[in-house]
C-alpha cells in the first residue's frame, strides 16, 4: 500500500539519522551563505541607503539596469567576460581530459603517481603568488623575454599589451588547474569495466583504439556534466585574478563584469547599481545553463535534470 512522502521521509530519517546529521553543516552553509543573501538582491531595484536599510530605501524599478545598458562600458564588459570564458571553454575544458587520458596510458605506477603529484601542486599555490610570478616572468626584463631575446626575438611588455592579456590569463589558468581538474576524469576512468579493455586486447585493438572506443565513451557523462557547468558559468569570472593582473593599459580586454562590480560596489559604494549588474549576470548564466543542458541531452543524452 502506498504511503505519503512525509511519513516515508520521517521513517528514513529515524533509520538513518547519523547520515542526516552529517548533512546538517552542509545544509546550513547553503542556507546561510547561498540562499540567505538572495534577500539582499532587492537593492538592485532600489536606491539603497545604509541609513534607511533595505526595506526603507525607495524603489526605482529597472533604473539601474537601464543605466548599465546605456553606459559606455556595458558591451565591452560583456564581450571581455564572454571571450575569456570562451578561451577557458575551448582550451581549458579539453586540457584536463587529455591529461587524464595520457596518465591512464602510463604503465609505471611510481612515475604515474609522481606526475600526478607534481601536476596538483600549482593548484595549491596562493593566487597572489601566482599573479606575482606572472607579472615577474612576463616583464620586459623577465625570464620569458630573456628566452625570446636568446632566440633573436624582440622584448615585449606582455602585461601592458591588451592583446596578450587573454592568452596569458588562459594559459596560466590551465597550468594552475590542469592536475586538479583531471581528478574527476581519472576517477571516471577507474570505474570503467576492465573487462572491456581485455576483450579489446584479444580482438587486437591497440592503445589508440581502446582510448577512442572505450575510455572516451566511458567518461562521456562526466565530460557532459562538466561542459554544462562550464557553459553555465560563461558570464562568471572571479575578480581576484583580474584585478591582480590588469592595469589601465589593458582595460579594453581585461576589464570584466566581476571586476566592474567590485569597483562600483566596494570602491565607489554604489551598492544598488553593482547589485543590479551582478543580478543581470546571474540571470544570463541561468539562461546559458538551461541551453547547455538541452544541447547536452540532445548530443550526449546526458543532462543535469
Amino acid at each position: 500500500m502506498k504511503t505519503g512522502l512525509l511519513p516515508r521521509l520521517g521513517r528514513d530519517m529515524r533509520r538513518n539519522w547519523p547520515l542526516y546529521l552529517l548533512a546538517v553543516p552542509m545544509i546550513l552553509f547553503y542556507l546561510i551563505f547561498c540562499y540567505g543573501p538572495i534577500y539582499g538582491q532587492i537593492i538592485a531595484f532600489k536606491d539603497f541607503s545604509p541609513g534607511l536599510g533595505i526595506m526603507g530605501s525607495p524603489w526605482v524599478g529597472l533604473k539601474h539596469f537601464e543605466a548599465f545598458f546605456q553606459s559606455r562600458t556595458c558591451w565591452a564588459l560583456i564581450r571581455n567576460t564572454f571571450m575569456i570564458n570562451l578561451y577557458a571553454l575551448a582550451f581549458g575544458l579539453p586540457a584536463p581530459i587529455i591529461f587524464a587520458l595520457l596518465l591512464n596510458e602510463l604503465r609505471n605506477p611510481l612515475f604515474k603517481r609522481t606526475v600526478q603529484t607534481v601536476s596538483y601542486m600549482p593548484y595549491f599555490i596562493s593566487l597572489v603568488v601566482v599573479c606575482g610570478m606572472i607579472l615577474e616572468f612576463t616583464r620586459q626584463d623577465g625570464v620569458v623575454n630573456d628566452l625570446i631575446a636568446l632566440f633573436g626575438g624582440r622584448r615585449t611588455s606582455f602585461m601592458l599589451d591588451p592583446g596578450w592579456f587573454r592568452p596569458i590569463y588562459t594559459i596560466t589558468d590551465i597550468w594552475q588547474g590542469l592536475g586538479w581538474g583531471s581528478i574527476i576524469y581519472i576517477a571516471a576512468i577507474t570505474n570503467i569495466d576492465q573487462g572491456l579493455y581485455e576483450a579489446a586486447t584479444i580482438d587486437g585493438a591497440g592503445r589508440w583504439r581502446k582510448m577512442w572506443h572505450i575510455t572516451l565513451p566511458g567518461i562521456r557523462e562526466t565530460i557532459a556534466i562538466v561542459y554544462i557547468m562550464k557553459v553555465g558559468q560563461m558570464m562568471s569570472l572571479g575578480f581576484e585574478k583580474i584585478i591582480l593582473l590588469y592595469n589601465g593599459m589593458t582595460y579594453e580586454t581585461a576589464d570584466v563584469i566581476s571586476s566592474y562590480v567590485y569597483r562600483m560596489g566596494l570602491m565607489q559604494m554604489n551598492f544598488s547599481y553593482s547589485s543590479a549588474v551582478g543580478l543581470l549576470n546571474s540571470v544570463i548564466n541561468l539562461v546559458l545553463l538551461v541551453i547547455a543542458n538541452k544541447v547536452s541531452k540532445r548530443l550526449f543524452e546526458v543532462g543535469m535534470w
